[in-house]
């Protein structure tokens, strides 16, 4: 098997050409920082939510949409929060927590007669706010 100077150095070129689409591509991707002191405030807006047993649902419903939010602008891609979730699931350390936060937050938004307990909702807010640590933005 001969191989010529010029089929080395076509494979040489394929290989640079797919490691910069690929780098540009995983760059393009994931953002320097997200802003924390936005993040931050925010958190702390849905933290008095939690003083009030009747505002419970909203802390937990603002704290999804907070996580998000900052999915969205990390660039997870997905057309619902669920599937962004699934695309970042590699990147939060506590991913279960994150997930029966979110579907206790679909329950509020879904069924009528949800009870809340207050352990339930710290579970669910220290399982969002562990997400928002791990992309960067808390």
């Amino acid at each position: 098997m001969n191989v010529s100077i010029n089929d080395v150095s076509a494979m040489i070129a394929v290989v640079v050409i797919l490691a910069l689409v690929f780098s540009a591509t995983f760059i393009k991707r994931r953002p320097k920082h997200l802003k924390r002191e936005y993040f931050k405030k925010r958190w702390q807006e849905l933290q008095k939510l939690c003083a009030n047993k009747d505002t419970w649902p909203l802390a937990v419903i603002n704290a999804d949409k907070l996580l998000d939010e900052a999915l969205k602008k990390s660039k997870y891609r997905g057309k619902t929060m669920g599937e962004r979730l699934v695309a970042a699931q590699h990147h939060l350390e506590d991913n279960d927590a994150v997930w029966n936060a979110h579907k206790l937050r679909n329950r509020l938004v879904h069924e009528d007669s949800t009870k809340l307990k207050e352990r339930e909702v710290k579970q669910a807010l220290v399982g969002f706010r562990g997400a928002l640590k791990d992309l960067g933005a808390l």
